[in-house]
């Protein structure tokens, strides 16, 4: 261990320049040798605050801005981490009027996770780097820029004393989200979940965001006025908001020209090394399944495109994170699996009507007749509909074409053997591809009609025989008890027979037997 004690003013160009304690140390602790991290020589000049501007880097005593043919959000993150401003939300080259001296970046340094002053070159060049950065707000842990635990910078007011904290689900919604994935660069709000990207320990942030969803940042937002002391573990945000991505031009949302939005900026993509593995990206982004067919096609002139960093989209960054400005005739068009809507799952039958795919399933009586209908919403002519069908000791497959967009498979006579689940596969050959879907399950239970029909038969029979029963024993008894009690019209209401009508034949009767006993008495 160094034994004496160093003991400088700040201002020296070499440690050993400083002065130091005249006696010796002779003991060090365990644990108590120096670690220190130093920070970049980085910092962004001319912007609106510290966390904005032009990129500039100290090396070799001198501070020069950055140009780098292949910058993108993925090295911008970088320094926006070296300079404690969060998240990168936008970078873009600009030209100046005449060529200066300028730090050149080496992309393959870069991408080897070396430091950013680690890997300049001198050069010159007329154009620079202007980076955005998030400064407040920032999404850690995550696969992406746009997904991860919500972070904010506490204590804003002042720079000196600032720290990143973390903010509990229960003082979240969807409205706050939304103002996050904005202030980001990012698209929609997508998923909302504590404890998604990791615990952690605190600090927590203190109050309540009551964002109206319309605000451009978080901290622009209205919040609680009183503290929060605690938050359950796992309670911690974690959002993920979706990549600004879509396929335009095509037959659905899963094929079609692949357009990008970045810096505000909605453009198509190009990248002359374009391969079905960098476009899986922007399926999967788009929750389209997996690439089946991608091509680059030829426009009549050039405009503005967004181009892609081979590095960078192999490394599976998101796609957003990989772009740089420029111009071309050539842009890519994409075709993902997902290409086809769900189709529709429905049963019919003579005793239980229609039934949907749904968790209690349908019912169908032993020896009955049903129907099993696949549909699907309309988007191209043509295809065919698989019915399978799975029990516990087999399983079936049954095809149709699609007429009219649907099919049905009809089954005379319902047994047993027919219980089980029950799914529509609609397959389509389109784009010179052949693409399938399949429908939610639908339970089938086959009952025996054995116990209704026990049922349907003995119950009304019991019920006759114990209102002739009852009726005979009033009727002899009459005149000594009261045999009509509110509470013995329910039998009449069950046997069909209204209680009033069933009143008015016992007075005929009654009136009738009174005429009798008067003519014999005659």
């Amino acid at each position: 261990m160094w034994t004496k004690e160093f003991q400088c003013g700040g201002h020296e160009s070499a440690l050993l320049d400083c002065r130091s304690s005249g006696s010796d140390r002779n003991t060090c602790s365990p644990g108590k040798a120096v670690g220190l991290t130093c920070s970049e020589p980085v910092r962004l000049v001319g912007g609106a605050s510290r966390c904005a501007g032009t990129l500039e880097v100290k090396h070799e005593g001198d501070w020069r801005p950055v140009h780098d043919y292949y910058w993108t959000l993925k090295e911008a993150d970088v320094v926006c981490r070296d300079l404690d401003c969060g998240s990168a939300v936008s970078t873009r080259r600009r030209k100046e009027s005449s060529e200066r001296s300028v730090w050149r970046i080496n992309p393959l340094c870069d991408h080897s996770g070396s430091s950013l002053r680690d890997c300049l070159i001198s050069s010159s060049s007329s154009s620079i780097v202007d980076l955005t950065c998030s400064d407040y707000v920032r999404l850690v842990n995550g696969t992406s820029l746009c997904s991860g635990r919500l972070e904010v910078k506490s204590n804003h007011s002042n720079q000196s004393n600032q720290w990143w904290s973390s903010v509990c689900e229960d003082d979240f919604d969807q409205q706050d989200a939304e103002v996050v994935c904005r202030e980001l660069g990012c698209g929609a709000p997508s998923v909302l979940q504590g404890a998604l990207y990791g615990e952690v320990e605190a600090p927590m942030w203190t109050k309540e965001f009551q964002c109206g969803g319309h605000e451009s940042a978080l901290l622009d937002c209205r919040s609680s006025g009183s503290d929060r002391n605690t938050c359950s573990p796992g309670k911690a945000v974690g959002l993920t908001c979706s990549e600004p991505v879509r396929l335009v031009g095509g037959d659905s949302r899963c094929a079609g020209t692949l357009e990008v939005k970045h810096e505000g900026d909605w453009r198509p993509v190009h990248d002359s090394d374009w391969t079905l593995k960098k476009a899986a990206v922007s399926c999967r982004d788009l929750d389209c399944g997996s690439a089946v067919s991608t091509r680059q096609r030829e426009e009549s002139s050039e405009r503005s495109v967004w181009m892609i960093n081979s590095y960078c989209v192999l490394s599976r960054s998101a796609l957003r994170e990989c772009l740089r400005s420029g111009s071309s005739s050539v842009i890519v068009d994409l075709t993902c699996s997902d290409l086809l809507l769900q189709p529709i799952i429905t049963v019919s039958s003579s005793m239980y009507g229609v039934s949907k795919a749904q968790q209690q399933g349908a019912r169908a009586l032993r020896r009955s007749t049903f129907t099993i209908l696949c549909s699907i919403q309309p988007q191209y002519p043509g295809g065919s509909f698989h019915l399978t069908f799975t029990s516990s000791n087999s399983a079936h497959n049954y095809t149709q074409p699609a007429v009219n967009h649907s099919a049905h498979f009809l089954f005379p006579a319902a047994e047993p053997a027919h219980q089980g689940s029950y799914s529509c596969v609609y397959h389509l050959y389109v784009f010179n591809h052949t693409f399938s879907s399949e429908s939610r399950l639908l339970s089938l239970t086959v009952l025996d009609p054995t116990p209704l029909i026990i049922k349907a038969i003995v119950l009304p029979l019991t019920l006759l025989v114990v209102n002739v029963a009852l009726y005979s024993y009033c009727k002899a008894n009459r005149g000594r008890m009261p045999c009509r009690q509110k509470n013995t019209e329910l039998d009449h209401y069950i046997l069909g027979v209204p209680a009033a009508e069933e009143e008015e034949e016992e007075e005929e009767e009654e009136e009738e037997e009174e005429e009798e006993e008067a003519q014999g008495a005659e």
